[in-house]
């Protein structure tokens, strides 16, 4: 098994550490603390709960109309109402959604408490674990607030990806795809070659994509963990993917919406002369596979746009978001004429 992965952040170290199984090893040291767990997770992994008393485990339903103040301030009620103290710690136990709702839970509570986080999606494992941020929904838009509070530890486990849907497994995979194409595009070439045996369940073969993920995100955060420079290539096909989860009331996971978001972003980026057909079609050859089955109708493109617009990295009348302008480099880009992007858009899917 691969080496812990150290991430510095601003108010201290965190580790994430690779792990086989979820057993006493990782679970007894934690079983005077709080447990906060996704109600699938519970199913298939009741063993957990054991190690947990149960005046102090939470378990709720992991959905995205969960992501909200409401939801959280129910959390913290129950937190309350149960003696939690500051040298208390919160264990998360589930993929994005918990981590975000817990993450951001622990950062309020007594203006912030430690968490455990034990990420239980490809998505999670290889992606949204480290960075520090939480965020939840406010009226209507994703993620639009949030803090940053990194856990005091991660435990990464491909075990639960036994049990995770092939849709998941897929949506992990559009997100290591989105780091490998904006850092080394040999490596995106490299799992896509793997791809059929990943998705049909040879995790063994995830475990050295989801350690190389973490090493490209670790790189960044360290230098940018406010996404106020370099971070905000992290982006890249994320404006465009938030969108198409929004207009499909998240029927398309978020990973496959990215991956759809950057072959979207390139599409643009070419059109807008930023890159050659060419290597638009390079890319798209590699994007091909992971992206769903779905395209924006034509009556929904003014629904779309709409959503665009409230997207929390825009500037004034401009769409932030991020463009390719050459191999294994993107930018924050803000495209100021809406209607030339809404043109490009309903070109890419309704004419390409």
């Amino acid at each position: 098994m691969f080496s812990d992965l150290v991430v510095k952040s601003y108010k201290k170290e965190y580790t994430v550490r690779y792990i086989d199984v979820i057993g006493t090893e990782a679970l007894q040291p934690l079983s005077n603390e709080f447990l906060v767990i996704d109600e699938n997770i519970n199913h298939l992994y009741p063993h957990i709960r054991e190690y947990f008393d149960e005046s102090k485990t939470y378990v709720f339903k992991a959905h995205e109309s969960n992501k909200t103040l409401k939801f959280c301030t129910q959390l913290l009620n129950f937190l309350v109402e149960n003696n939690f103290k500051r040298n208390n710690k919160l264990v998360a136990v589930g993929g994005g959604i918990t981590q975000d709702i817990v993450g951001f839970t622990s950062s309020v509570m007594y203006r912030g408490v430690d968490w455990i986080f034990f990420p239980t999606t490809l998505l999670a494992q290889a992606d949204s674990c480290i960075g520090s941020k939480t965020s939840i929904n406010f009226n209507g838009t994703k993620n639009l607030i949030g803090t940053f509070h990194a856990p005091l530890e991660i435990f990464c486990c491909v075990e639960f990806l036994n049990t995770l849907p092939q849709k998941d497994i897929k949506s992990g995979i559009g997100e290591v795809l989105h780091y490998y194409l904006i850092d080394d595009y040999n490596k995106a070439i490299d799992m896509m070659g793997e791809y059929d045996n990943i998705v049909k369940g040879d995790f063994s073969l995830m475990r050295r994509h989801i350690k190389q993920s973490l090493e490209i995100k670790k790189k960044i955060i360290e230098i940018d963990e406010f996404d106020q420079k370099i971070r905000k290539v992290f982006n890249y096909g994320h404006t465009f993917g938030h969108a198409i989860e929004t207009l499909t009331d998240y029927s398309i996971s978020h990973g496959q919406a990215v991956t759809l978001g950057m072959d979207l972003a390139n599409y643009v980026s070419y059109r807008l002369g930023f890159i050659d057909y060419g290597l638009y079609v390079k890319m798209n050859k590699i994007l091909v596979k992971n992206i769903p089955d779905y395209r924006i109708k034509r009556e929904e493109i003014t629904s779309y746009i709409g959503i665009l617009l409230k997207d929390k990295k825009n500037i004034n009348t401009s769409v932030g978001c991020v463009l390719l302008k050459q191999e294994n480099k993107a930018e924050l880009t803000y495209v100021e004429d809406v209607d030339k992007l809404q043109a490009l858009i309903e070109e890419y899917f309704l004419k390409h």
